[in-house]
């Protein structure tokens, strides 16, 4: 189809100090539509991280119908919460449905990949034991 994408990489930005306040806040409508219009979507990917602390991100991720996530892993425990279209996620050997509301948790080190069925919005966690977080970016 002409609107797949095979994406590999999602988008670095500098990340803002306001990510590890103590109180946070945010419309999730306008940070998609934001995502949306920023040149990376002409790639069918784009993602931001709201969130980020030493043990924990959450990380607002828009992909096109088609787009994929290459299978991959992480020392974290995940979930994935799609706000808006239609995910299917390979995992352990099964394949999730996963439509805007539903909500799939991962335990760590689970291969796993992400495709769109649809255009699509999701919340990504990922949560570290303290002993486990990752570098410092």
């Amino acid at each position: 189809m002409s609107n797949e994408h095979d994406v590999t990489s999602t988008s670095r930005r500098p990340h803002t100090p306001s990510m590890a306040e103590a109180y946070l806040e945010f419309d999730l409508p306008r940070a998609i539509e934001d995502l949306r219009r920023e040149p990376e979507w002409a790639k069918g990917q784009n993602a931001k991280t709201p969130v980020k602390f030493d043990t924990l991100r959450v990380v607002l991720m828009v992909l096109a119908k088609g787009a994929r996530i290459p299978e991959h892993q992480t020392s974290g425990r995940i979930s994935i919460q799609p706000i808006q279209g239609h995910l299917r996620v390979h995992a352990g050997g099964r394949t999730f449905d996963a439509p805007a509301g539903r909500l799939l948790s991962f335990d760590r080190d689970v291969r796993h990949d992400v495709e769109a069925l649809e255009e699509s919005a999701f919340l990504l966690t990922i949560a570290w034991e303290q002993q486990e977080r990752p570098a410092p970016a």
